[in-house]
């Protein structure tokens, strides 16, 4: 069997060991530091294992131009993300293109050294113009921009250790290991569900759906840097536990941790998504009602609407569109607008607000909306 080729056509590896990680760590003293935040250092991580290839380091200029402008690198391929690295003005300035410098994550960890090919400044609203589709302060998206660095440096990185997790150790697959995995089960057809909530009845409705079409179904929730409102990632692996021992055939699907930070850029996020997965071995990405959005800056479809601005085969994975799914009532099952002809008021949808609302007061989730079982968890995290 053969899986799906990495985007770019190789699956880049950035790590270093023997006597050259040695002599890296041996020189990183006496480089110029630079302490990745949360975003970067996910971004790093990435990198490193080829969930982002094509790339081999933060993005240079030219690269982080054609991203903003055209969803393309400088050599043509797909991307739609920039993925940047930034400094202060007056650190900056210290540091000149074709030397080297080290990157260290928040706790003081040693993680690569990076060859400075590019040294310049972005128009950051003109970024959030163009990737997030608003520049108001809002926006999540746009408060990072402007709380981060006047300066980007690109180049290339050279990575001695991998950024430490200590939770969910045995659900953190690079993209080699879910190629393998999905070797040794034999899937040549996958696809990825993103998530950074808990799974209700409605996603579990369009994941079973997808199941009937492809042979595995990789859950891929996002644990990387998010909204202080979202829910807790351990909150939401206990949901998925509890719905994969339960309402799942265990031979038909994976559990991985995505370890990216969010950027709630919409149909922009929707196609790096899609990019990245092909990477761990993905063929589909389920792509259902306003994926990676916030707010109301993105309509409700319009991360379906953007795959048409690029050829099928410069993504070479396919989306799974879904419409807003919901329990019917009069139906008495789960539906979506494109089968159920049945009016508003006889469908349950609860949004996130009122689920909250309801957690905090004590009261049971409908079963219409949720498993019990997960709503046990919920319910249990929100008393705490």
């Amino acid at each position: 069997m053969r899986l799906i080729s990495p985007h770019g056509g190789r699956l880049i590896d950035r790590f270093v060991s023997g006597k050259e990680a040695e002599a890296l760590e041996a020189k990183a003293p006496g480089l110029p530091r630079i302490t990745l935040n949360s975003r970067e250092t996910a971004d790093l991580e990435m990198i490193s294992v080829g969930a982002m290839s094509p790339l081999e380091g933060f993005m240079v200029r030219a690269d982080y131009e054609g991203v903003v402008e055209r969803m393309h690198l400088a050599r043509g391929a797909a991307w739609t993300i920039p993925i940047t690295l930034n400094a202060p003005a007056e650190l900056a300035g210290g540091i000149q293109e074709g030397t080297e410098i080290a990157l260290y994550d928040e706790r003081g960890q040693f993680l690569a050294v990076m060859e400075v090919e590019d040294k310049f400044r972005p128009d950051k609203m003109r970024e959030a113009e163009m990737v997030l589709r608003t520049t108001d302060d809002a926006h999540p998206g746009v408060q990072y921009l402007k709380g981060t660095g006047e300066v980007y440096l690109g180049g290339p990185i050279k990575v001695v250790h991998k950024p430490g997790h200590e939770d969910f150790t045995d659900f953190r697959l690079d993209p080699k290991e879910t190629r393998v995995l999905f070797k040794a089960r034999g899937w040549e057809t996958i696809t990825a569900f993103q998530t950074r909530n808990p799974i209700h009845r409605a996603h579990e409705y369009i994941q079973k759906c997808a199941l009937e079409i492809v042979q595995g179904l990789l859950i891929h929730p996002l644990m990387g840097a998010t909204k202080a409102d979202d829910i807790p990632g351990d909150v939401r692996m206990a949901c998925y536990k509890a719905l994969l021992d339960n309402y799942y055939p265990k031979d038909r699907v994976a559990l991985s941790i995505f370890p990216a930070a969010m950027r709630y850029a919409g149909p922009r996020e929707a196609i790096f998504h899609a990019l990245v997965r092909k990477n761990y071995g993905c063929t589909h990405l389920i792509v259902g009602r306003d994926h990676a959005g916030v707010g109301k800056y993105y309509g409700t479809y319009d991360a379906h609407h953007i795959f048409a601005e690029f050829d099928r085969d410069e993504l070479d994975i396919t989306p799974m569109f879904f419409d807003h799914s919901f329990f019917c009532k009069r139906c008495g099952n789960m539906a979506t607008i494109k089968t159920c002809p049945h009016p508003s008021e006889d469908r349950v949808f609860l949004s996130g607000t009122k689920v909250r609302e309801m957690l905090s007061r004590g009261e049971d989730l409908p079963v219409e909306f949720t498993r019990p079982e997960v709503a046990e968890v919920l319910m249990r995290a929100a008393s705490k």
